[in-house]
């Protein structure tokens, strides 16, 4: 019995050591899924500001549209969008027009965009699904704009620009502002 004993206790040691190693690996691959997202958003505003960095010759007075220093072979664009998609916002930062109206000076002051006219901001949507604010906000380079979904409490925000501004800070500031716990940066230069 004894003998029988100690190969039971051999063997829930070494099943416990394999579970333990799994463990290990899972939290080591959840760390390099974390590093990787990292990377890679950071990666692509790398990109971003390195495309502007090579346009940031031309004076602002020079457009519509931003163009590359004579004489180089890059291709020019007009501008920069970004479709920003920010998920569980706190429900009472997304309902409120007087707060969504502040986001917008406070984000505009933030990437030195002038704005042109008053903020729009209009309750959209019979079905509860789609049901929320909708935001709109012209600004001397193009406009700014935004659904706000009650049902999911996200945020689904546009910036458009033939003005230089960092997607990336766009991000982080309106994530915050709204609370969310995570989001989504795309971003397409306009040719």
């Amino acid at each position: 019995m004894t003998y029988k004993f100690d190969d039971e206790i051999s063997f829930n040691q070494k099943k416990n050591r394999q579970q333990t190693r799994q463990k290990d690996k899972n939290k080591k691959e959840i760390r390099q899924d974390r590093y990787l997202t990292k990377y890679n958003r950071a990666k692509n505003s790398a990109r971003i500001r390195e495309e502007y960095q090579m346009n940031k010759s031309i004076k602002e007075d020079n457009h519509p549209g931003m163009s590359n220093a004579e004489g180089s072979e890059a291709q020019d664009f007009w501008g920069i969008a970004s479709a920003i998609d920010i998920y569980n916002c706190k429900p009472e930062k997304i309902r409120d027009a007087e707060l969504i109206r502040t986001f917008v000076v406070e984000l505009c002051d933030l990437i030195e965009m002038k704005r042109f006219g008053e903020t729009q901001i209009v309750h959209f949507g019979e079905d509860e699904k789609v049901a929320g604010f909708s935001m709109i906000q012209l600004i001397e380079t193009s406009l700014i704009s935004a659904h706000f979904a009650n049902s999911s409490n996200a945020t689904y925000l546009d910036v458009f620009s033939c003005k230089a501004y960092d997607p990336e800070t766009v991000r982080r500031f309106s994530q915050s502002f709204f609370g969310g716990s995570f989001s989504t940066l795309q971003v397409n230069l306009r040719r």
